[in-house]
């Protein structure tokens, strides 16, 4: 009887593993798949956040140039409507890297680069009016090159920022 009784459970179990198998495996796909989906989705993330900080960083750097330059222009009485055009075009590159960047970046990387807009966009009205000629008490290139200098630490401290949020060491 002992041997009756194994050789049924082992049929059993045998007809059980040919039934299961296939479930099985199809289970064990669909995870696999779904672990693959994950792990694309969250690279496709970090490309994107890398993406939207390369080109706020750069159109930063190049804005923050580009207003150094016209201040210098103007200090000098050089400035010209072709450099009106590249500023104005530095600030709509830069305006709109920010825009996009605000929709894909944690709050960390937002805090920094709204300390850097905020000198940004204050030079640049400050070289407007200086431009049209409609400056406030105490305005001049002079000192809107010295405030301007206030944002340098400022792009680096964002950087820094967006680097660590990419898991990037120094």
């Amino acid at each position: 009887m002992g041997a009756a009784i194994a050789a049924m459970v082992t049929a059993v179990v045998g007809v059980l593993g040919t039934l299961f198998a296939p479930l099985v495996t199809t289970w064990a796909a669909k995870r696999q798949r779904a672990e693959e989906r994950r792990t694309e989705e969250s690279r496709r993330r970090f490309e994107e956040r890398r993406s939207a900080y390369t080109a706020m960083n750069r159109a930063s750097r190049h804005f923050h140039t580009m207003l150094k330059d016209a201040l210098h222009r103007m200090r000098d009485g050089v400035y010209t409507d072709d450099d009106r055009v590249q500023v104005e075009e530095a600030r709509r590159d830069y305006r709109d890297r920010y825009a996009e960047a605000q929709m894909i970046v944690p709050e960390t990387v937002l805090k920094a680069s709204r300390e850097v807009n905020v000198v940004l966009a204050a030079a640049d009205a400050t070289a407007k009016r200086i431009d049209r000629g409609l400056t406030r008490a105490g305005e001049s290139a002079e000192q809107a090159l010295l405030d301007l200098k206030a944002v340098e630490p400022r792009l680096t401290a964002m950087r820094r920022i967006m680097r660590e949020d990419l898991g990037l060491p120094d």
